[in-house]
């Protein structure tokens, strides 16, 4: 652990705007940002193989309760005091957002929608996860920032409409859910990443959540039957302990290192990613939109990272 995974007991929780600190901690945070965005670009291709053997209440608690399992390990083994107080509001909107509610929004979504799509409508989620920060922490990106992610935005947003035929679907209403609850959870966890370690922070969401997740995988199992795949326990264990667990703690170190406004426009790119990996993976054709798209998003990306705030 970095000087900055510690903290003192009174101090204030602050949110790097990604204009301080030195050129190498800014390139090591977006390294680990960028291994996060990794991460969560297999989420939905693995989810897929997941309903292959479980219905979707059944794989989001057991996501959660495996997830948390090999937390509480972590932090039973470095014997990791409880956070303080002040700081169980911030991990109940993590938990909220990224261990129950954007889990099962985008596996009830993904019942209907192909991958292709569910990637390109959460998309979006920089942009969300930018207001959200900005309303959360008062800062402000400079006004380049805000337009090239308009720009990115309005890019992920034709090319999902492009891929729909125009029409919005029931599994749309569960996207557009999934990215407020999402984009709540990482502004959170990115502040509090800050103050603490992010695995940790991730880790005591997650423990937070085990009494639902075992209660959820026990009404879920006695209603959905199981049908053991290969793909099933690979889909399963990848988000349990990749996604959920080592993806969400690079993230929020990343976060922490280089602003959660600019961390978040990286996820530009996890559209393409899942679009590449939904071709290789699932099978599921590429349309010639994607290429120009991915250009596009790309080029985006580049423009955020160098916008200051």
């Amino acid at each position: 652990m970095t000087a900055q995974d510690s903290a003192t007991p009174n101090a204030t929780i602050a949110v790097n705007d990604g204009t301080g600190g030195t050129d190498e901690t800014a390139r090591s945070g977006t390294l680990l940002a960028v291994l996060g965005v990794v991460a969560f670009s297999l989420t939905f291709p693995s989810t897929v193989w997941g309903l292959e053997s479980f219905g979707p209440w059944s794989f989001v608690a057991a996501r959660s309760a495996l997830a948390a399992l090999i937390a509480g390990g972590f932090l039973l083994a470095l014997r990791v005091p409880v956070p303080e107080r002040r700081h169980w509001g911030g991990l109940a909107v993590v938990a909220g957002g990224v261990v129950v509610g954007f889990p099962l929004l985008t596996t009830l979504a993904l019942e209907t929608s192909t991958t292709s799509h569910a990637a390109v409508v959460v998309g979006l989620l920089p942009l969300t996860t930018a207001a959200f920060a900005a309303v959360r922490t008062g800062r402000r990106p400079a006004r380049t920032f805000w337009i090239a992610a308009l720009v990115g935005a309005a890019v992920v947003i034709t090319f999902a409409v492009q891929q729909s035929g125009g029409a919005l679907s029931t599994g749309d209403v569960y996207l557009f859910g999934a990215l407020l609850v999402c984009a709540a959870g990482y502004t959170e966890g990115g502040r509090l990443a800050r103050v603490m370690p992010g695995w940790q922070v991730i880790g005591w969401a997650l423990i937070a959540c085990l009494p639902l997740s075992v209660t959820g995988v026990a009404v879920a199992l006695a209603f959905e039957p199981v049908h053991l795949t290969g793909h099933g326990v690979i889909g399963l264990a990848w988000v349990a302990a990749v996604s959920t667990f080592f993806g969400l703690y690079v993230w929020y170190r990343g976060m922490a290192s280089i602003g959660i406004a600019r961390a978040s426009q990286l996820q530009l790119a996890q559209p393409v990613l899942t679009l590449v990996w939904s071709v290789f993976l699932l099978g599921e054709q590429l349309t010639p939109a994607a290429p120009v798209a991915a250009v596009a998003v790309l080029v985006c990306i580049a423009v955020t990272q160098r916008a200051r705030g």
